[in-house]
């Protein structure tokens, strides 16, 4: 390989740092761009009259022992994050009253059958058994869906390997039914409680219901919370800013106040990456931790025909929407978990259900003695907000002004009186959210997961690669993790370079995660 390899990432997310750190450690010369002033994007921290909010992502997951965190940490050479374990991991309100504790420990299943009854236990089963083999071939990073003959073949080796692993579960044609069916064909005849629930936690991980998520990543996608949340000292964004300084330490460059404005690539010849400040860098190799309506947008003709053929809009996708509040101490009760889903019967905006972080009394960075950051949010339809805010700017207020009074009422069932003592309410929109993040429409979370068919793969061309949450395995700041190691592997097998992530076998990394603490 010539010392003269350039990899250029555009945007400062959490896949883009991964890929970006784990090839800056390998000796490429890596330049990062991000257009904000700080890292993290949807998985970012702001600062705003002396708080600290997390932006987007509040929910952090992957870093107990042989987690897509732990992995990342090791293949990049840092030595440790600024995480602390949060058990439980979030309550969850269902109408009527009724709440579940989500354990990670073996409280769990006392729980579910205290709420749901014994037969859910089931349910539970199912779901355990399927993200242990899942999270596990995840781990491997396999090359899904596979793109090249390469591919193809690492596919088989990885999953090869995973099969004969523990033959007799995986070989199990119910694993295969479950590749091509929902969620919900394991909840037939369940209580509604269970399947409101069911819902309710798939729509934060998997981006819809039981109904259309298939059940191989929806089974994954609920077991995050088994495998240990964590809170960052200082917020989320911490993720961020730990891997830019990997980045650094390894000879890389992050530059801030750098957005691109055009990507140009040659057939034969460098690609050229040009920023709205009128700098030019040449890059072999162009990684975009950006949706792909953003890529497309940047590219224009040249854009390859798969981006060119997007629609308009994502016509599935969700934006969200946020309140950031500023809360007295005195509100919250000592042992309160620090995140909670409430599910209402009835529409809050286009869902029935709110998620409350609240940042944690040790973190002083997060807010002023006797205060704590809480951000509050929902899943909303991008359309609307975009279509008052071009031709009805007043409607397109009193649209913002009643979804926040409605969660700020539902957040309500986990804070009473927060309406009469939050000292400081920030409404955001999907059109906040693209101002902020850059992300085309507001769009965030990933493609809706109701097919392993429907991730798109990284590379867009020859010398062009996405990371972030629209390629496998999609949506959370673990899943994006993984997606950035997998791309950096497939950078630096294409240099002739050796892989630095641990040598430890997805196996044994399971078994670690299993038998250790949540952390």
């Amino acid at each position: 390989m010539s010392a003269q390899e350039r990899v250029v990432v555009i945007g400062a997310g959490v896949g883009g740092l991964t890929t970006a750190a784990l090839l800056a450690q390998a000796g490429l010369d890596v330049t990062v761009l991000e257009a904000h002033v700080y890292p993290g994007g949807c998985a970012g921290t702001f600062y705003h009259k002396q708080y600290r909010f997390d932006a987007g992502a509040t929910l952090a997951g992957g870093f107990y022992p042989g987690g897509p965190m732990d992995v990342v940490a090791q293949a990049a050479g840092i030595a440790r994050w600024p995480a602390h374990p949060s058990e439980p991991s979030m309550a969850v309100h269902l109408p009527g009253g009724a709440s579940v504790v989500r354990y990670g420990d073996e409280r769990r299943w006392e729980e579910h059958t205290r709420a749901f009854g014994a037969a859910s236990l089931d349910f539970f089963r199912w779901q355990e058994r399927t993200a242990d083999a899942l999270w596990n071939l995840a781990l491997r990073t396999p090359a899904w869906p596979p793109q090249r003959l390469r591919d193809g073949i690492d596919l088989i080796a990885r999953g090869g390997q995973w099969l004969l692993a523990d033959l007799l579960q995986r070989a199990d044609p119910r694993l295969l039914a479950d590749a091509l069916r929902p969620v919900a064909a394991h909840l037939k005849g369940a209580p509604p409680a269970l399947r409101l629930y069911i819902d309710g936690q798939l729509l934060i991980a998997a981006q819809a219901t039981s109904s259309a998520v298939n059940a191989l990543y929806g089974a994954s996608a609920l077991d995050l919370p088994r495998r240990g949340v964590v809170h960052l000292a200082g917020g989320i964004g911490a993720i961020a800013h730990t891997l830019a300084d990997a980045v650094r330490r390894h000879g890389g460059r992050v530059l801030y106040r750098q957005e691109v404005a055009s990507v140009a690539l040659r057939p034969g010849e460098p690609a050229e990456v040009i920023t709205k400040r009128g700098e030019r860098f040449a890059a072999d190799r162009v990684v975009a931790n950006l949706p792909p309506w953003n890529i497309a947008k940047l590219m224009g003709e040249d854009a390859p025909p798969k981006l060119r053929q997007l629609p308009a809009q994502p016509a599935d996708g969700w934006g969200a929407f946020m309140v950031y509040a500023g809360v007295d101490e005195s509100l919250i009760p000592a042992d309160l978990p620090l995140h909670h889903q409430v599910i209402a019967r009835e529409p809050l905006g286009e869902g029935n259900s709110v998620f409350l972080s609240l940042s944690p009394a040790w973190d002083a960075e997060r807010a002023p003695a006797g205060k704590r950051a809480l951000t509050i949010s929902t899943h909303t339809a991008l359309g609307p907000w975009w279509r008052l805010y071009q031709y009805d700017k007043r409607r397109y207020d009193r649209r913002k002004e009643h979804y926040a009074a409605r969660m700020l009422a539902a957040a309500e069932r986990v804070l009473p009186g927060l309406r009469q003592h939050a000292e400081l309410v920030m409404p955001g929109t999907p059109v906040t959210f693209q101002r902020f993040t850059r992300r085309e429409w507001g769009w965030v979370g990933g493609f809706p997961q109701t097919s392993l068919f429907r991730a798109w793969g990284p590379r867009l061309a020859p010398n062009l690669w996405m990371v972030g949450d629209s390629i496998f395995p999609g949506q959370s700041t673990a899943a994006v993790a993984l997606g950035g190691l997998r791309v950096a592997r497939a950078i630096l097998a294409e240099y002739g370079l050796p892989d630095r992530t641990p040598a430890r076998s997805a196996e044994e990394n399971l078994n670690l995660s299993i038998s250790q603490s949540h952390l």
